[in-house]
C-alpha cells in the first residue's frame, strides 16, 4: 500500500447474518434515511409560522406518505438503474430485476418515482403539490447522506486514483490510492446541502413561497453531483460518455436547469399572488 494511502477500515457490509437471511447496512441506511427524513417533516409542519396556510399538509398527511415514498424510491431507484446504467444486460436477464438485494440503485430514478408519487399523493389528499415538493426537497439530503456512507462501506462507487493525503485504498478498486469520492458525495449532497436548505427554510422562511426549495434542492443536488463526476470513476460498463462527460453528469445538469427555471417561476407567481391581495 503506498505510504500516504488510508486503509480502509474493514467493514463488513453485512451487519448480522441469520442463516439465509441477511441484514446489509445499505438497507439500514436506507431505512434510518427514510426514517429520519420522515421525522423532520413532521416536525417542520408542526412549526406552523413557517407556512403558508394554504393547503399545507398536516402531521398525520406526512405519516401516511411515508409507505407511498418508500415505494416510489425503491421501485423507482431500481427501474432508474436498469433503465440508465445497465439496460442491455436486464433486457437479456429481466429476472435479475427484481434482484435488488445485490445492488443497483439510481438516484434520479429514486427522484423521478418521487415525483410521481408525490403528484398522485397530494391530488388524493387536496394539498399543494408544490409544498410536498418542498417538504420533501429538504428532507431528501438526510437519506442522501447515509446512502453514501453506505457506498462507501460496500467499497462501491469509488473515485479516480489520486496522491492526495486523504487517498483511500479500497479492497475492490484495486492497489491504486482513489479519492473516497462517496465521502465527498455525502458531504456535498447530505451535509451542506441539508444546511443550506435548512437556513432558506427556517432562517428566510421560503416554505411561505412553494416551489422555491424544490427548485433550489434540484440546483443544489446537480452542482455537487457534477463536481463529484470529476473525482468519480464511472460505472465499468459505461466509461465515459465523451472525453470527461459521464452518465452522472448527463442526469445531474439538466436538474440545475430545471431548478433555476423552478426558483424563478417560483418567486415570480408568489410575488404575483401577493400584489394580488
Amino acid at each position: 500500500m503506498p505510504l500516504l494511502a488510508i486503509p480502509f477500515p474493514m467493514i463488513d457490509p453485512v451487519l448480522i447474518e441469520f442463516g439465509p437471511l441477511a441484514i446489509r447496512w445499505y438497507a439500514l441506511a436506507y431505512i434510518a434515511g427514510i426514517l429520519l427524513a420522515w421525522r423532520y417533516m413532521i416536525v417542520t409542519v408542526r412549526n406552523s409560522p413557517l407556512w403558508n396556510k394554504t393547503a399545507h399538509p398536516t402531521a398525520t398527511d406526512i405519516d401516511d406518505f411515508v409507505m407511498w415514498a418508500t415505494l416510489g424510491i425503491v421501485l423507482g431507484g431500481r427501474l432508474g438503474y436498469v433503465l440508465f446504467y445497465n439496460l442491455p444486460y436486464y433486457l437479456a436477464n429481466p429476472a435479475d430485476i427484481l434482484a435488488v438485494w445485490e445492488g443497483g440503485m439510481a438516484f434520479h430514478g429514486g427522484l423521478l418515482g418521487m415525483i410521481v408519487v408525490l403528484i398522485i399523493y397530494s391530488r388524493a389528499r387536496g394539498l399543494s403539490g408544490w409544498t410536498m415538493f418542498d417538504l420533501a426537497a429538504i428532507a431528501a439530503p438526510i437519506g442522501l447522506f447515509f446512502g453514501r456512507i453506505a457506498n462507501f462501506i460496500n467499497s462501491e462507487l469509488w473515485g479516480r486514483p489520486t496522491d492526495v493525503a486523504w487517498a483511500v485504498v479500497f479492497p475492490t478498486g484495486g492497489p491504486e490510492p482513489r479519492h473516497p469520492s462517496q465521502l465527498y458525495e455525502a458531504a456535498l449532497e447530505g451535509a451542506l446541502l441539508f444546511f443550506v436548505l435548512r437556513l432558506l427554510s427556517h432562517r428566510f422562511k421560503l416554505l411561505q413561497k412553494p416551489g422555491v426549495l424544490a427548485g433550489s434542492f434540484a440546483i443544489g443536488y446537480g452542482l455537487a453531483r457534477t463536481f463529484v463526476e470529476f473525482y468519480r470513476v464511472p460505472d465499468a460498463h459505461i466509461g465515459y460518455l465523451a472525453g470527461f462527460f459521464t452518465m452522472g453528469m448527463l442526469l445531474s445538469l439538466p436538474m440545475v436547469l430545471i431548478g433555476i427555471v423552478v426558483v424563478i417561476w417560483a418567486l415570480k407567481r408568489n410575488t404575483e399572488n401577493k400584489e394580488a391581495k
